[in-house]
């Protein structure tokens, strides 16, 4: 008997199995909801991440999160913007260190950017890299080729880089280590009828790789 078989999936792939080094994303909630066996977890270094959600849902104060607990460790980071989305004022009130964050603006080509990555995570020496890809319509984003994903994997699972991929629907599967979905909760608002102002998000998040039976609750509040 082959004294491998045990550990091939039926796709002939080896499942990742390897004890990655973890970055919390500085979210308490969340970070418990990933603690293993008292360990807190966050997310892994050497792979891919993917932060699923549809709009408002609450996606990008997780990319915030993480950009912010990479470059407090003096990181530099990259941020990979498909359709011009990324906001620097409110990343930097949310504790991003703009001075080291390299911005990517791609103009709404979705092959660029797939590009962009490829180029960055084999250049190395990144913390995280955040590939956006929320705006690019179903048609385009589900005919990425695989072969992307395994590359992008294979580009970094020996580096410290965390690869995020911000997306409505699962694109990288198998090859993502972390897949959080998020969701708006409850919005909240203050002032009079008529004129009011949106203080802040109530959002859950639930881990749907590696699987939770619980989800995370927190708030995002408004920038004023």
């Amino acid at each position: 008997m082959n004294p491998n078989a045990a550990r091939i999936t039926t796709l002939g792939l080896r499942p990742d199995t390897k004890i990655r080094e973890c970055l919390p994303t500085g979210i308490a909630a969340l970070d418990a909801l990933l603690t293993t066996q008292g360990q807190t977890q966050g997310f892994p270094r050497g792979a891919i991440s993917e932060i699923l959600g549809p709009e408002s849902s609450g996606r990008t104060t997780l990319v915030h999160s993480l950009l912010a607990a990479s470059t407090a460790q003096l990181e530099i980071c990259a941020y990979v913007d498909t359709d011009d989305s990324f906001d620097p004022v409110s990343a930097a009130a949310a504790g991003v260190a703009l001075s080291q964050l390299v911005w990517i603006r791609c103009g709404h080509n979705a092959g660029h950017a797939l590009k962009a990555a490829d180029y960055l995570l084999h250049a190395g020496g990144f913390g995280a890299i955040i590939l956006d890809l929320c705006h690019v319509p179903p048609g385009i984003s589900n005919r990425i080729p695989i072969s992307y994903w395994y590359r992008f994997r294979r580009a970094i699972e020996n580096t410290p880089t965390i690869l995020a991929i911000v997306e409505k629907q699962p694109l990288s599967k198998s090859c993502a280590s972390l897949m959080l979905d998020v969701q708006r909760k409850k919005t909240i608002w203050t002032g009079a009828p008529g004129f009011s102002l949106l203080r802040e998000v109530e959002l859950e998040t639930a881990s749907r790789k590696p699987v939770r039976p619980v989800t995370a609750q927190f708030k995002a509040r408004a920038i004023v």
